[in-house]
């Protein structure tokens, strides 16, 4: 039992969009991690929202049965070297997984130009009112910790904020009904968002189990904003899982490739946390030596160095496989 589709990151999804208020089942959260929301009493699912975390538990079982979502960051049984290094992120960095077509995304591979950000990344999340305060704080910890290990992976100033509207990445967790009010909220954040990225986060099909867009207003290859949405209805490895391809992926990384390996940037579901070569890939991603809107021909000699030298680091340090 494969996933299909759990992640989107759509590019460039602005349009002319008024500004909104933000929705009542939907509210950010501005507060010290230290002092959870007790007082917020979480709202009971809708029979929509239960039967999707059913099947959402099914989900994860299945792929467990089979050995995928491994957690271990990859082994002697998933070797790669410098030649594969260049390859996994030409296509990785440098295309585009789905297309916009004027009111949805299609699933469309596309050549285009390298994204990063430059400003420094400050993260939030927010959570609908059916996540209980456990449940909030469980998961604020894990984006946390991996909002750290980003920041030294990629070297890019990437940190935790409390406060949403200090933010620029903002981590939406939404059950199946929330998800579908979320529309003011998006617009809140992000006043010029398309009505593509609209559509796509309120009609997300059940197929489709997280998603993350991110905007290059001036059209150079430079973030601006980002944001991520995670059904709450995942049980934790699932969960977890999604955290770690949406947030990588809004850091640049936007495609997947179904020969990257090991890998979350790719749809056989085989790892479900971030690894060892991923880790490699946002380091190319954040080499000075790379631009913002490079395209794949101006920086494959640049990526073909890089890689070269980060696998004899690596070699140099006794090991290819594992995750820090």
């Amino acid at each position: 039992m494969a996933l299909r589709n759990r992640s989107i990151l759509g590019l460039t999804l602005v349009g002319s969009m008024l500004l909104a208020g933000c929705d009542a089942m939907f509210q950010p959260v501005d507060r010290p991690a230290d002092r959870p929301d007790t007082a917020q009493i979480s709202a009971p699912p809708s029979a929509a929202s239960a039967e999707l975390a059913s099947y959402f538990n099914r989900v994860q079982m299945g792929l467990l049965e089979q050995g995928l979502l491994r957690t271990d960051g990859g082994g002697p049984d998933t070797p790669f070297d410098a030649d594969d290094l260049v390859r996994d992120f030409l296509r990785i960095a440098f295309y585009e997984e789905y297309a916009d077509t004027g009111s949805q995304l299609v699933a469309r591979q596309n050549a285009s130009r390298m994204h990063r950000w430059e400003k420094p990344v400050t993260l939030s999340v927010e959570f609908g009112a059916s996540i209980s305060p456990a449940d909030r704080t469980r998961k604020e910890n894990i984006v946390r910790h991996y909002v750290q290990r980003l920041a030294r992976v990629s070297g890019h100033p990437i940190r935790f904020v409390s406060d949403s509207s200090a933010s620029n990445f903002h981590v939406l967790f939404a059950n199946e009904d929330e998800r579908r009010l979320l529309g003011p909220r998006l617009k809140q954040i992000m006043p010029n968002i398309s009505r593509t990225a609209l559509n796509t986060v309120i009609n997300l099909p059940r197929s489709t189990y997280c998603l993350a867009f991110a905007t290059d207003p001036q059209f150079d290859g430079t973030y601006d904003q980002a944001i991520a949405v995670i059904r709450s209805e995942h049980p934790d490895l699932l969960s977890t899982s999604c955290v770690h391809e949406e947030l990588a992926q809004g850091m640049g990384l936007s495609n997947d490739s179904p020969l990257a390996r090991p890998s979350i940037f790719n749809d056989d579901e085989e790892f479900g946390y971030l690894t060892t070569h991923d880790e490699l890939l946002l380091k190319m991603l954040y080499d000075p030596r790379l631009k913002p809107g490079m395209d794949e021909a101006e920086a494959r000699p640049i990526v073909e160095q890089i890689a070269d030298e980060l696998m004899v680091r690596l070699t140099c340090k006794g090991g290819r496989h594992g995750h820090s």
